[in-house]
């Protein structure tokens, strides 16, 4: 595990990708946050992402909602999420790896749902965007991991930090050398409905990105209704970063990352977006 990567996924950029709109003034701000990034990936790109996000009802309705699912196929195409399939390349999977991943972190007591058929919706393809551009095709593999962080019970922060765990030791034991990136997308605070929507807490986002970076296994245990309250009722969200999180060597007693990157933005369509790079040190 080289890096992990930690990325909004509004849909509302993907409409500004689609559209041309990025260089206006109310998106221009926010793209060019992206931009070091871009370039960090040029030299940085990796074999395989593991690709953290959560499915916007395009597979799981409220009739089936996993908390876990990793993808296992071999390629998944965009979804069509109501206005048709987002320009973008289909996505192509790995699944030996995405297979050994899965039977390596059930055996160490985490029960994920395979999925063999998948469509990805924004949540994956915004992160592949704002980090790859729209290239003809993607320039590496994706295992597509959900998390249910729609219909409550959700994972706990200490859940999802311990199964990043597991999925490092899972990557670490494949027998082939490949480099392998971890993202964690979703959020930061926003709230799409009710007397509080609009809701962004600048402070409490920063702060999250501090304890993040410096002492992730004391954020884990922050329990759900904090984010509730002070980052909306969409911030659950996050908790998808601490699985990427704790993927990272010193979850498994190694050296702090490195910070390559970070930046933060509001707004974008009612949200404000975060972003950071770690790097693992040897």
């Amino acid at each position: 595990m080289s890096a992990s990567v930690y990325s909004s996924h509004v849909p509302a950029i993907g409409a500004a990708i689609d559209h041309g709109k990025t260089a206006e003034p109310y998106w221009a701000p926010m793209f060019a946050g992206f931009e070091p990034s871009k370039a960090w990936m040029k030299t940085h790109r990796p074999d395989v992402v593991f690709l953290v996000y959560n499915d916007h009802a395009t597979n799981f309705d409220l009739s089936v909602i996993p908390t876990f699912a990793i993808g296992t196929a071999a390629e998944f195409e965009p979804a069509d999420e109501g206005y048709g399939a987002r320009p973008v390349p289909k996505v192509i999977g790995h699944p030996e790896l995405a297979s050994h991943i899965a039977q390596s972190v059930i055996q160490q007591g985490f029960d994920l749902t395979l999925v063999n058929e998948l469509k990805v919706d924004h949540g994956l393809t915004v992160p592949m965007n704002l980090m790859f551009g729209t290239p003809a095709e993607w320039p590496v593999r994706v295992i597509p991991f959900h998390v249910n962080v729609v219909q409550y019970p959700v994972p706990s922060g200490a859940r999802c930090f311990a199964l990043g765990q597991a999925i490092r030791r899972a990557i670490e034991s494949f027998d082939q050398p490949l480099n392998v990136q971890i993202w964690g997308t979703g959020g930061m605070s926003h709230q799409l409905q009710g007397p509080r929507a609009g809701l962004i807490n600048r402070e409490w986002d920063n702060a999250f990105l501090d304890r993040l970076i410096a002492d992730p296994q004391d954020l884990s245990a922050m329990p759900h209704i904090d984010y509730v309250r002070e980052a909306g009722s969409e911030g659950i969200e996050l908790v998808m970063w601490l699985i990427a999180r704790g993927a990272m060597a010193d979850a498994g007693g190694g050296r702090s990352p490195r910070v390559a990157h970070r930046f933060y933005h509001v707004p974008a369509s009612n949200t404000a977006v975060g972003h950071l790079i770690l790097e693992n040190q040897a």
